[in-house]
C-alpha cells in the first residue's frame, strides 16, 4: 500500500496539481475525478506556464505538489534535465499521443499551435492588408499593431520567440526583435492580458489587431479573427508526476483522468486546445475556423532546452534596452 492509500485498499487523501492559469476544469469534472479515484483534488495556478516550470525547479528538493499539467514542448526537456519528473507511463495513452513522447514520465495531454492572430474586421475597416510574412510584420506600420507575450513568463511567448529563431536563425533573431520592439510592438506578461485586454479582436476591444495566440482562438471569435499560417509553431502540453511527491498515486490517477474520453472531449471548449486523442470528434466551429497549419516552424526541443535560458536572457536584455 503506497502513500495516500487507506488500509481498506481504496485511495484517499488530497492530490495537489500545479497548472498554468489557463487550466480549466469544471465542477462536474472535479466531482467525477474525486468519485472515481477517491482523492480530493487541489489545484494551484501561479501564472502562465513559465511560472509553473520555475516553481517546479525551485521546489524540486522539497516538493509541495504531487503532479503538474501545462508544461509545453519547449520547456519539457528543461524539467527532465532538472530531475523534477518521476517516471510514469499511463496504460491508457492513445496511439496518437505516442509521437509526442519526450523522455520518461511526461504524458502529452493536448496539442495546438501558437500562431499570430489577426482581427479581420480591424484590417477591413482601416483598409490595411494583413501581414503575410515575418519580414512584413517587422515593418513599423505592422510592428505597432502587434502585442506579444513575454517568453520568460508565457508559454505562447516562448513558442513565438522559438518561431522567430526558426525563421531568422540563431544569429539573426536579435536584429529581428529589435525591429519589432523599436517599431512599437507591445509586450504583455501573459496570454490572458494580451488576448482579452490588448487585442482588438476579443472582448477587450483593445488597440492591437495582431496578437500572439493560438490556431484555435478563431473558433472562439467564430471567424471574426484568423491565424496567420506563416507564424505557427506546434505546442504540446504535458502532465507528469513530481519526483519525491507525497501522493504520486494521486497524480497518476489525475493524469489517467485527463486522458479519458470525457476530459479529452471537453478540451476544445474548456481550454481551446486539441485533444491529444485523435479519435475525439472536434466541435463543428473548430472544423470551420480552427485549422492547424500543415507546415509549422520547428525547432528541436533539445536545442531549445540547451539555449532556452540564454535566449530568454538575451530577449529580456533587448527589451530592457528599448
Amino acid at each position: 500500500s503506497g502513500a495516500g492509500e487507506g488500509t481498506d485498499g481504496g485511495a484517499g487523501g488530497t492530490v495537489t496539481i500545479i497548472t498554468h492559469d489557463s487550466f480549466a476544469i469544471t465542477d462536474e469534472q472535479i466531482a467525477a475525478f474525486e468519485a472515481e479515484s477517491g482523492y480530493t483534488l487541489r489545484t494551484t495556478a501561479p501564472g502562465d506556464a513559465g511560472f509553473v516550470v520555475n516553481q517546479l525547479i525551485l521546489g524540486k528538493d522539497a516538493p509541495t505538489v504531487d503532479g503538474f499539467y501545462g508544461v509545453d514542448n519547449y520547456s519539457a526537456q528543461t524539467i527532465l534535465d532538472e530531475g523534477v519528473v518521476a517516471g510514469y507511463r499511463p496504460e491508457s495513452l492513445p496511439a496518437s499521443a505516442e509521437q509526442y513522447l519526450i523522455g520518461e514520465g511526461l504524458t502529452p495531454i493536448d496539442r495546438g499551435q501558437v500562431c499570430l492572430n489577426v482581427d479581420h474586421q480591424w484590417f477591413t475597416d482601416n483598409g490595411v492588408a494583413e501581414p503575410t510574412s515575418f519580414a512584413e510584420l517587422a515593418q513599423p506600420e505592422y510592428a505597432e499593431l502587434l502585442v506579444v507575450t513575454d517568453p520568460a513568463t508565457s508559454s505562447p511567448g516562448l513558442a513565438f520567440l522559438v518561431a522567430t529563431i526558426a525563421e531568422h536563425g540563431e544569429d539573426g533573431w536579435q536584429d529581428y526583435w529589435t525591429q519589432l520592439l523599436d517599431g512599437g510592438a507591445k509586450v504583455a506578461a501573459g496570454w490572458s492580458d494580451a488576448y482579452y485586454t490588448d487585442f482588438s479582436g476579443a472582448d477587450g476591444e483593445g488597440p492591437f489587431p495582431i496578437v500572439v495566440s493560438y490556431s484555435s482562438s478563431p473558433a472562439y471569435s467564430e471567424g471574426r479573427t484568423g491565424s496567420l499560417d506563416f507564424s505557427c509553431t506546434d505546442q504540446i502540453e504535458y502532465a507528469g508526476v513530481v519526483e519525491g511527491a507525497a501522493n504520486p498515486e494521486g497524480a497518476q490517477a489525475f493524469i489517467d483522468f485527463m486522458l479519458a474520453e470525457e476530459f479529452q472531449t471537453a478540451l476544445p471548449e474548456n481550454m481551446y486546445m486539441y485533444p491529444i486523442d485523435d479519435a475525439i470528434e472536434l466541435p463543428a466551429e473548430w472544423a470551420q475556423y480552427a485549422t492547424l497549419s500543415d507546415d509549422p516552424l520547428e525547432v528541436d526541443p533539445a536545442t531549445v532546452a540547451e539555449h532556452r535560458e540564454q535566449w530568454i536572457t538575451e530577449w529580456t536584455e533587448l527589451r530592457e534596452q528599448r
